[in-house]
């Protein structure tokens, strides 16, 4: 089941990330970052079943800040 979300946010993220650098057009960069942040999380939900939880840790961190700036750039749009 995770992994079918990880891959379905992924494909999302990457979808996003080609319209942008195709059409020259940014303004979907805050959904980019937020779906690729939730990625990480997933990640970091995978390594801490493995109990690898410093990499898992690292990767909560990694979507907590993304989801900041996500939410910043989408106050500033």
């Amino acid at each position: 089941m995770l992994k079918t979300v990880q891959i379905i946010l992924s494909i999302i993220g990457i979808t996003l990330a080609i319209y942008g650098l195709m059409t020259q057009d940014y303004r979907l960069n805050f959904l980019m970052i937020l779906f690729l942040g939730l990625f990480m999380l997933t990640l970091g939900i995978n390594e801490f079943r493995r109990e690898r939880n410093l990499y898992g840790w690292f990767l909560v961190g990694v979507f907590i800040f993304s989801v900041y700036v996500s939410i910043q750039s989408f106050v500033l749009v």
